[in-house]
């Protein structure tokens, strides 16, 4: 029996890990594949694969290019979801901000440095013609974090999924002032090298088996009402989500795609400059 451990956020898109997990799908094929919350998000993940202590991440792809960039030792396997991730823009309730021009110089909740909240930020701020170089942050490690710098205004505003916060808005935990969608796919697979060296044959099994359950994933039945109860989400909003995303079925992320993100993320000022995209990737299906 193989080990491996396999990691990422406790949302929605994640929900098919776990349903091949309950019908240990990966046991029948003699891999003992454990999964874990990473509250923390992407930043929290790719500390985990540096340390050894997480195999495979499904992880934002801009977090993970980044940080593969400064050293983390892991390839991106494929896609997992290819549409883009919807960021709100988050302030509390009785915050004096009303609309993103007068978030400019406001400070900024973030979940770690390299993180998606911390890198939409940037993309957000460049959106709006900002000075990327002066925003300000403020570290709150995960949401829980943003709902308390929030409403003490230690923070000002914090960019989280759209639909993960959106029952906090509902419930007037938050104020949402408008959205940023990723530009480009928002989750990859990534595993760290050792394991692909190691390991190549099982992780192909373990992406041959969530691809096989995300290609019907939207098929299931109920899977709507099943989800909203799960993450405690209004079932309109639920079937909002599952209108817009689409997850990969199995094809490989390509070199070319890589390339036009990392100059997007230089445009960005995310990365300082390019690398070879063979540097992020590997091939699962030769």
């Amino acid at each position: 029996m193989t080990n491996l451990k396999v990691g990422g956020v406790p949302e929605h898109f994640n929900y098919p890990w776990y349903l091949t997990l309950k019908n240990k799908e990966y046991t029948k094929n003699n891999i003992n594949l454990r999964w874990q919350d990473y509250p923390g998000g992407t930043g929290q993940m790719c500390k985990a694969l540096r340390e050894g202590a997480l195999d495979i991440a499904i992880v934002l792809t801009e977090g993970i290019i980044k940080d593969i960039s400064n050293g983390n030792p892991s390839k991106i396997v494929q896609t997992f979801v290819k549409s883009p991730l919807i960021w709100g823009i988050h302030v509390g309730t009785k915050s004096k901000f009303k609309t993103i021009k007068d978030l400019e110089h406001a400070t900024i909740a973030i979940s770690r440095y390299g993180s998606g909240s911390h890198l939409m930020a940037i993309v957000n701020a460049h959106n709006q013609g900002w000075d990327v170089t002066k925003l300000q942050f403020k570290v709150i490690k995960n949401l829980e974090g943003g709902i308390e710098v929030l409403t003490n205004g230690e923070a000002d505003y914090f960019m989280w999924e759209h639909f993960t916060t959106k029952p906090l808005v509902d419930n007037g935990t938050f104020r949402i002032i408008n959205d940023c969608p990723t530009p480009w796919p928002c989750f990859v697979i990534a595993v760290r090298n050792e394991v692909l060296e190691n390991n190549f044959d099982e992780v192909q099994k373990v992406l041959e088996i969530i691809n096989a359950k995300t290609k019907n994933f939207k098929f299931i039945k109920d899977i709507d009402k099943i989800l909203a109860k799960r993450y405690k989400q209004k079932l309109k909003d639920i079937k909002k989500w599952l209108k817009i995303t689409t997850w990969n079925s199995s094809k490989p992320i390509t070199k070319n795609l890589i390339t036009r993100i990392q100059n997007k993320m230089i445009t960005f000022n995310v990365i300082e400059k390019k690398k070879n995209s063979s540097d992020f990737v590997k091939n699962m299906y030769l």
